[in-house]
């Protein structure tokens, strides 16, 4: 636990010494949504409609933006070889990584994203909705994104790779969650789309630090 803890903090130092790692997500995210109402107009009706899958699509890709970062710096600077050197457990260390990275890059979003349901008009009933939906949610989109990281972490100019890689598997998260705040706007029941978010959080959490950490020693080796 000492070792996860370390893990969380040093990368959250390193993050807030770099502010672009802070500040590129959440401005992407909130540039994707806010583009919707000019592009299609700000008729409240069709807004409130899509407002669930624009804001979903948009922290799925801001999310994938940043996934980057879980492993480059370390990559590049050697001290992830150290880290897999080290007695410590590597996939407690991986799951330490992820966690930062969803403190810096997912909660961030969570905390924006009632804001931008008001500005493409989202029902105020589906605004709980959305944030546990989120809640849930982009932690599997980190622990998830973070196994593609792991296989591509010493190749260069792997975005488009790593996309091919991920995106089909965010494909669920974004469904269910999608689905959740949609019919929270209709008072339709939701529960059954918080146990299917948090059974994919829980299966991710269980075996994504264990196949991230093989990943990396494949990459690396």
């Amino acid at each position: 636990m000492g070792s996860l803890l370390f893990i969380i903090k040093r990368d959250l130092i390193l993050s807030f010494r770099n502010l672009n790692e802070l500040i590129n997500p959440i401005l992407f995210f909130i540039i994707v949504v806010s583009m919707f109402p000019l592009g299609i107009g700000s008729e409240s009706t069709i807004l409130g409609k899509i407002a669930p899958g624009i804001i979903w699509v948009a922290a799925l890709l801001s999310t994938l933006l940043s996934l980057d970062g879980i492993f480059k710096g370390d990559y590049d600077d050697g001290s992830l070889e150290q880290i897999i050197l080290s007695p410590r457990e590597f996939s407690l260390m991986v799951l330490g990584k992820i966690i930062a990275h969803w403190l810096v890059a997912g909660l961030p979003l969570i905390l924006v994203a009632p804001l931008l349901g008001v500005l493409l008009f989202l029902p105020e009933s589906a605004q709980g909705t959305l944030i546990i939906s989120l809640l849930l949610g982009t932690p599997s989109l980190s622990l998830i994104g973070a196994i593609g990281v792991g296989l591509i972490v010493g190749l260069k100019r792997s975005g488009v790779l790593l996309s091919l890689l991920i995106l089909p598997l965010y494909v669920p998260v974004l469904i269910i969650g999608t689905l959740a705040v949609h019919d929270a706007a209709a008072d339709l029941p939701v529960i059954g789309y918080f146990y299917a978010l948090g059974a994919i959080l829980i299966l991710a959490l269980t075996l994504a630090p264990v196949a991230t950490a093989a990943a990396v020693r494949i990459s690396i080796e």
